[in-house]
């Protein structure tokens, strides 16, 4: 199969424009000024679904024949993929099977309900969900659609980044969260006509790293189930397709902890009024935590998803916002005082 390139990204915007939600870019006065630069926010937890994945979930199953809807559509995923697999399907009419982790958060398996689709759940410790996916696939002649690892899905992320740059083409770097991958290979790919001007800096946390180690040794590691408060990053390696464009358009990749990551949800709330999943979170968490670091000029940061349950939610932000000296660095340390 060719090699995804930006005008496979292009055609995705084409495909979908019509069908996903325009999401704003989101800014402060304060965030900059303690930052040192502009910082324009992709605010994608306003996204269909609550997610970016809904631009993905909706060029695969457009991508697909009709024969094919028809006999319905499978994919696996901590929440956000497989509500927007769900409202992919119900769009197309086809029929649709969601295999979750059984501690998926409630807020997302409710929204996987609301949409129709068939939930199929697995321990995330034990489970082998790829092995669910593709048996079920098999037996039922489903069509299976990644939540990262796919050409129309990376392409479909790509238009998140496509976005931004087409309204503010004066972005020197955009950091992005990274899980399976497809949401940082698709922003390489819209970024990569303009590279070396804009950086894509890929945004990991801490104890889920695995693209950072499979990058720092040049093939696919894998590292055990991680656990993280990021739930929708919590990979274990990344994907075939995901690596290979990430690994040759990355500029870099930052691991963030854990409290980082919850701080970052609560300057997100303060400075945006922006409601973030921890995942969504993510990058940045690595605004914060690189700022200093950066190249001149304005950057974008992705906020992918805002799917999160209100009790967890509002735990994290007290304990974020009530937290003295956690930060040791400038400027985000300013940022939560």
């Amino acid at each position: 199969m060719a090699l995804l390139t930006y005008h496979d990204v292009l055609s995705a915007a084409d495909r979908i424009h019509h069908l996903i939600a325009p999401t704003p870019l989101l800014t402060s006065a304060v965030v900059d000024e303690l930052c040192g630069r502009e910082v324009v926010v992709k605010a994608e937890n306003l996204q269909l679904t609550g997610s970016f994945k809904a631009r993905g979930a909706l060029n695969a199953v457009a991508a697909l024949s009709p024969a094919a809807r028809g006999r319905g559509v499978i994919g696996a995923s901590s929440g956000n993929h497989a509500q927007a697999l769900g409202l992919a399907a119900r769009h197309f009419g086809a029929p649709a099977t969601v295999v979750i982790p059984d501690d998926a958060p409630r807020t997302k398996v409710q929204g996987v309900e609301a949409l129709g689709a068939r939930i199929v759940t697995y321990d995330r410790a034990t489970g082998r969900r790829d092995e669910i996916v593709h048996r079920l696939a098999r037996e039922e002649y489903l069509s299976v659609v990644p939540s990262a690892d796919s050409h129309p899905v990376i392409a479909g992320a790509g238009t998140v980044a496509w976005e931004m740059l087409r309204e503010r083409p004066d972005l020197t770097a955009i950091l992005v969260p990274v899980g399976g991958g497809g949401l940082a290979a698709g922003t390489c790919l819209a970024a990569a006509h303009r590279a070396p001007a804009v950086r894509v800096i890929g945004v990991e946390p801490e104890t889920a790293d695995d693209t950072r180690r499979s990058l720092t040794s040049g093939r696919r590691v894998r590292i055990p189930p991680p656990v993280t408060i990021a739930d929708g990053l919590g990979h274990t390696r990344p994907g075939d397709l995901t690596f290979e464009i990430n690994q040759r358009h990355l500029t870099d990749i930052v691991t963030v902890p854990e409290e980082l990551i919850a701080e970052a949800m609560a300057v997100l709330w303060r400075s945006y009024a922006a409601v973030a999943e921890p995942s969504g979170a993510v990058a940045f968490a690595g605004l914060l935590a690189t700022a200093d670091r950066l190249p001149p000029g304005p950057v974008g940061v992705i906020l992918s998803g805002g799917n999160v349950d209100w009790p967890r939610y509002k735990n994290l932000l007290d304990t974020a916002m009530t937290r003295k000296d956690s930060l040791a660095h400038a400027p985000a340390a300013a940022l939560l005082r």
